[in-house]
């Protein structure tokens, strides 16, 4: 099937995207000691829809809590209050999280999706979101 001139590929459909960062979350180690009703693949996949949805705060991923758009799209059964969410998020080791945007990354290339992305001697013009640019700064400081 072509769209806009390009094959459709199934497996870099936003479902199969979203499928696969599901099984990622699905190996982060959960430290919690008990069992709290909601998965920690739930409350990543959580963080990463309300980022998807561009919402501006959790306050507002927590109205959206109840849509079933959380469960049709991004497969979330059970999505927390915005205070639980922060709580969790906090104690996930961002190192954890690296093997997700291995993944999709893998498979954004193996699909050829990057390829309009080449610039520079092979590297890929992306635009990021800048969350470690104030730890870089007081890393910079911090050792000036």
């Amino acid at each position: 099937m072509e769209t806009n001139g390009h094959q459709e590929r199934k497996h870099l459909s936003g479902d199969a995207l979203f499928g696969s960062l599901r099984d990622v979350f699905a190996q982060v180690p959960d430290h919690r000691t008990h069992d709290a009703g909601i998965t920690l693949t739930d409350v990543l996949m959580s963080g990463f829809a309300m980022f998807s949805l561009k919402c501006p705060s959790l306050l507002d991923f927590d109205k959206k809590r109840a849509e079933e758009n959380l469960r049709s799209i991004y497969g979330i059964n059970c999505a927390p209050c915005d205070t639980y969410m922060r709580e969790i998020l906090d104690t996930v080791s961002p190192e954890s999280l690296r093997p997700s945007f291995k993944c999709i990354f893998r498979q954004l290339q193996r699909g050829k999706a990057l390829e309009e992305m080449v610039f520079l001697e092979g590297c890929y013009l992306l635009s990021i979101d800048g969350t470690g640019y104030f730890r870089l700064k007081r890393f910079i400081a911090g050792h000036v």
